[in-house]
């Protein structure tokens, strides 16, 4: 069921307007014993979710008794993060979800199927899992909240990825990344469907129909004055919210280039890239974009590790950004990574393939020697920043004053670059 829609590329909605609406919908669902909520962690301070989730509190009060950020493979958000991203929200009422070890199988997607979606290429079960919280049956609504946005593992994000990936375990989650992978990040991204996508709500329709999930869904871009703004907000229980949602952020955060980019240069926010795991959003979303030979320049200032999760982090320096036929041998041969299906995904998501050039430029929590180890090419941050000035550069082509063009993004998370030859739809 579709409780409401609205957006527009140029809209732009206010936060007393998201209240009256939330409050409307909620009106209508009815009154409620118990309320779990989901939103996004702290990579996804920019999604809208913080202030839902607070406007959530406000409607349902103490019977919203427990909020879980969908961490997926994520480190728990700190205390610091919960304050800033969820404000007056209480501390108390937050769950950790542990992708590990507290998760429940709910079902198996058959091997046929996986087989089907993949067009050969792999032939397992996949295990649809959650946390076990989900699974209370006392709670009468579950609020899925989240930013509908081109992702490089499913197509686009959320909707039902909130709750097997968001919420799931590590085999789900692994081989659902590694279907990804194998299919092909370049025909999925920016797309409502995929074959992860397929598989997600195979398991939705079949093993968690019953549970009464209702999804808050928002689109979000930049502004013309640099600020992000709410384009859109979508509320239902069902495809055609993602749909509709899915729709807006394709002309929303979909950015079609007249010609190839050569040089590309890309700003991680300190406060929300500290690993390549998520950093590597600017080679993920900009891959389309560049030129064969063309300069991938990614200035990480807060870069710190590889992988959020110790065992990853340890996978992605042993075996490196080597690209797809390296990294399948890689899995065909050693028993981590089949075990870590996730981040041999990872490892091709984050490869160019030997197309163009990926250049990290850290801060001083990341050593040249570990960025060259992992596959990269290593660029000093401060000579980087002292020829592009990145603070005097706008988004989207500039012209320096020697003549050189590059091509400026302040955040990779908020788009998906193309040309129309490597964006086939």
């Amino acid at each position: 069921m579709l409780y409401y829609a609205r957006g527009s590329k140029d809209d732009v909605i206010s936060s007393d307007e998201v209240r009256s609406i939330l409050y409307e919908v909620f009106s209508a669902i009815g009154p409620r014993r118990r309320v779990l909520a989901l939103p996004p962690d702290f990579t996804r301070l920019n999604s809208y979710a913080g202030p839902i989730t607070g406007m959530c509190y406000d409607y349902w009060g103490e019977k919203l008794t427990d909020v879980m950020p969908a961490l997926g493979t994520h480190v728990p958000m700190t205390d610091e993060q919960i304050s800033s991203m969820f404000g007056h929200v209480p501390r108390r009422l937050f769950r950790v979800h542990d992708w590990r070890n507290d998760v429940v199988t709910v079902g198996e997607v058959p091997a046929d199927f996986i087989e089907k979606v993949s067009e050969g290429r792999l032939h397992f079960p996949w295990k649809a899992q959650v946390n076990r919280l989900l699974l209370d049956p006392s709670f009468d609504l579950i609020l899925s909240i989240g930013q509908v946005v081109p992702h490089e593992v499913i197509g686009m994000a959320n909707y039902t990825k909130n709750i097997f990936v968001g919420t799931g375990g590590s085999e789900g989650i692994n081989n659902s990344h590694f279907l990804g992978a194998t299919y092909g990040m370049e025909r999925i991204m920016g797309r409502a469907h995929s074959p992860v996508r397929d598989v997600m709500e195979y398991a939705a329709q079949h093993f968690i129909k019953n549970l009464p999930i209702v999804y808050i869904q928002t689109v979000l871009s930049k502004g013309d004055d640099g600020e992000i703004k709410l384009r859109g907000l979508f509320i239902g229980d069902d495809f055609e919210c993602f749909q509709k949602a899915s729709d807006l952020a394709l002309q929303t955060n979909f950015n079609m280039l007249p010609h190839p980019v050569r040089k590309c240069l890309v700003w991680l926010d300190p406060e929300e890239f500290k690993s390549t795991w998520l950093g590597n959003k600017a080679i993920y979303r900009t891959r389309m974009a560049l030129a064969d030979g063309a300069e991938l320049i990614i200035m990480a200032p807060a870069l710190r590790e590889f992988g959020e999760d110790r065992t990853i982090d340890a996978l992605i320096r042993k075996y490196g950004y080597r690209g797809t036929e390296a990294t399948l041998k890689s899995v065909s041969e050693n028993s981590d990574l089949q075990a870590n299906l996730g981040a041999a995904a990872h490892l091709i998501h984050g490869s160019s393939e030997g197309r163009f050039r990926i250049i990290y430029c850290p801060g001083p929590g990341v050593s040249r020697s570990e960025i060259e180890g992992v596959g990269f090419c290593y660029g000093d941050l401060d000579a980087v920043i002292e020829r592009y000035k990145p603070e005097s550069l706008h988004d989207g082509w500039n012209t320096l004053p020697d003549g050189e063009e590059i091509y400026y993004i302040s955040n990779p998370a908020l788009g998906l670059w193309a040309v129309p030859e490597r964006f086939v739809d």
